[in-house]
């Protein structure tokens, strides 16, 4: 497919502001808020909402990155065009771009493991089994076309989002003098700890840089991409704060410590009773659903432009059926994978730490090439600095906690290597036709037509 057959196919399928946004909250809200809330607990004790907010802050750089990068090199790549744009085509990208993709893999699976975790609370059916199923759904969903998508992803968000409001004003009617305890600095963990809780939820912020990766769908990028980006972001700040300081307020940090992925459902008891229980545990589900729907969709694109310019075997560059879809089946399969080898817990932190040194590296990238975005150099800097810092003490803490993640991680980085290296040296491609399309794109952004 040449650059002006992209560019046309592209423009069948437009992406509005609403499923935009949808997708980026669809990608944040998800195994962030359900599933690692009781893990952040037992790190940061009553201080969780000060992790989130640290891991609010360290993402808000990177999306300032983002933005600029989106409007100036608008593709379907999303962040495997900007690695490419800022350090050029070579190996380095390509293993970046590998790495980032398999952290999008790994991230997927969390999410699919946090539903079937809330599923087996309704139906005494096998987790796995949930989690596969949940994985083929939305492998259907986004095969159809990401019209299908963008509609499902909206109806999801707008659902799940309603209830977690609904509890975050039935947490504020029910505050009581013990919820003034709960919430004590007496009962905050150190600096350290909340970094550390910091990192291990970071991996419920990533989900906004998928709404570059529909930038190729959308009718207008360069005003749509920042405005879906800055919106999905402080929906998100805003709820995740919210729901945090009404479960610390809720359940007291000894019993919070030990619920694990239903500490949400558990918190919403005392104020909903078990009607409560009941419905943040759809919530979860929608939750954890619509993040497997929002970063299959974005995943699948990574995969996609990584194959067809250079990165991986071809598979992921055929058309299936007519449509560029084996890629999205290749990606499903990889994450099933994943799903059945490797618990929650492990999974939460290879993701976190993963998306922390591609944002890194994006903003490093794109301190080379400001002249091209109009970025300021400070916040790019100041989000180099914040994702190192952020994963080094996250690294720290699984060298020590979860040692097998620790191990994983770093095999993860090392295949990323060997596959760019193998297959680049066979095949001699590069990335010099994502690097057209992207000019081909912002000549037509250019001249109007």
């Amino acid at each position: 497919m040449n650059a002006t057959s992209s560019a046309a196919a592209a423009g069948a399928k437009k992406i509005g502001l609403i499923a935009a946004v949808s997708i980026g909250v669809g990608g944040m809200i998800g195994a962030g808020i359900f599933s690692i809330l009781g893990v952040v607990a037992s790190i940061s004790g009553a201080a969780m909402w000060i992790s989130f907010l640290i891991g609010g802050i360290v993402a808000s750089f990177s999306a300032y990155s983002y933005i600029k990068l989106g409007q100036t090199f608008p593709s379907v790549g999303g962040a495997v065009t900007f690695m490419v744009k800022g350090w050029g085509d070579n190996k380095k990208a390509g293993t970046f771009n590998v790495f980032q993709y398999l952290a999008y893999v790994i991230s997927i699976a969390l999410y699919a493991t946090g539903f079937a975790a809330y599923a087996q609370g309704f139906w005494d059916i096998p987790t796995q089994f949930f989690a596969i199923g949940v994985i083929l759904v939305f492998t259907l969903i986004n095969f159809v076309g990401s019209r299908l998508m963008g509609r499902a992803e909206s109806a999801i968000v707008i659902t799940k989002v309603a209830i977690l409001i609904v509890f975050i004003i039935a947490a504020i009617v029910t505050f009581t003098p013990q919820s003034s305890e709960n919430l004590s600095p007496a009962n905050w963990s150190g600096p350290i700890a909340m970094i550390v809780g910091a990192g291990v939820l970071f991996v419920g912020y990533e989900g906004f840089g998928l709404i570059t990766n529909a930038a190729a769908n959308m009718a207008n990028p360069v005003k749509e991409i920042p405005r879906a980006i800055w919106i999905s972001l402080g929906i998100v700040v805003a709820i995740y704060l919210a729901v945090s300081i009404g479960v610390v307020g809720q359940v007291p940090l000894s019993e919070l410590k030990t619920l694990g992925d239903s500490a949400l459902a558990v918190a919403a008891e005392p104020a909903l009773g078990h009607f409560g229980f009941v419905l943040i545990s759809i919530a979860a589900l929608l939750s954890t659903a619509s993040a497997v729907n929002a970063t299959l969709f974005g995943s699948a694109n990574v995969a996609y432009q990584i194959a067809k310019n250079g990165g991986l075997p071809p598979a992921f560059d055929k058309q299936l059926w007519g449509k560029d879809a084996e890629g999205l089946f290749i990606t499903a399969a990889l994450v099933i994978f994943f799903v059945l080898v490797f618990p929650l817990s492990a999974v939460a932190s290879m993701g976190s730490a993963g998306f922390l040194l591609v944002y890194a590296a994006v903003n490093v990238g794109h301190l080379r090439i400001r002249s091209q975005t109009g970025a300021k150099a400070w916040p790019l800097y100041t989000g180099v600095i914040l994702c190192v810092v952020l994963f080094i003490f996250l690294f720290g803490y699984m060298l020590i906690q979860e040692r097998l993640s620790a191990v994983a991680m770093v095999a993860t980085f090392l295949i990323s290597w060997l596959v760019e290296l193998w297959w680049r040296g066979r095949t001699h491609r590069s990335f010099k036709q994502l690097l057209d399309e992207v000019d081909h794109r912002k000549g037509v952004a250019a001249s109007g037509t």
